[in-house]
């Protein structure tokens, strides 16, 4: 076989296990934020070795990263997954009710990047900054587009207070001890948000 045909073989095979390094990382860094998970522990999640590590990152930061990259990614598949073709307002109101959802609540490892890393992000370094911000800017742009486009309507500040609401909500349910003030926060922002949805509607 020659070299360049191991080269293609391999390049396929690097980029899986890289993959599966991100997927890992990203489920650990949301369940427990990025400072409380090791580069160890996130290996023995992907099933593989500690010192294989290094071949796919240069650093933990490297790794924080991208994988805050991969968990927007994952968050835009499962928002369209959900919304299953719908369009505009009806498409925003199926995924409030899956995102401001106990479900989602009781789920931070397979959850949305927000809730998760909000209050991590200060302390990442600026490539972790910058994943965040784009990832961010990603969601309040698919959100603008399935909001109407009239005259006095700022649909992009609207989405922003949306997502800030819905965000806001799943991590303050996440962190309260008392399970039925944390359904009653959920449920309270699932309504608020549903009202002004049917405004926006109107």
């Amino acid at each position: 076989m020659s070299q360049s045909a191991i080269s293609d073989d391999r390049r396929p095979r690097r980029q899986t296990t890289r993959e599966k390094i991100l997927r890992a990382a990203a489920k650990a860094i949301r369940a427990k934020g990025p400072a409380s998970v090791g580069v160890l522990e996130i290996m023995r999640e992907a099933g593989l070795t500690h010192g294989g590590f290094y071949a796919h990152f240069k650093s933990k930061d490297e790794l924080v990263a991208a994988s805050i990259s991969t968990m927007f990614e994952q968050g835009r598949d499962r928002f369209f997954a959900r919304i299953a073709g719908k369009q505009g307002i009806e498409a925003l109101r199926l995924w409030v009710d899956a995102y401001v959802s106990p479900s989602h609540r009781d789920n931070p490892g397979g959850g949305c990047a927000l809730a998760a890393l909000s209050g991590d992000v200060a302390r990442l370094d600026s490539a972790g900054h910058d994943a965040f911000d784009a990832g961010l800017r990603g969601i309040v742009a698919r959100f603008t587009a399935y909001l109407p486009a009239r005259d006095g309507f700022d649909a992009e500040a609207f989405a922003m207070a949306m997502l800030a609401e819905m965000a806001g909500a799943v991590a303050l349910a996440r962190a309260v001890g008392d399970r039925a003030m944390s359904d009653r926060i959920l449920q309270s922002a699932r309504y608020s948000l549903q009202a002004r949805l049917t405004q926006v509607a109107a």
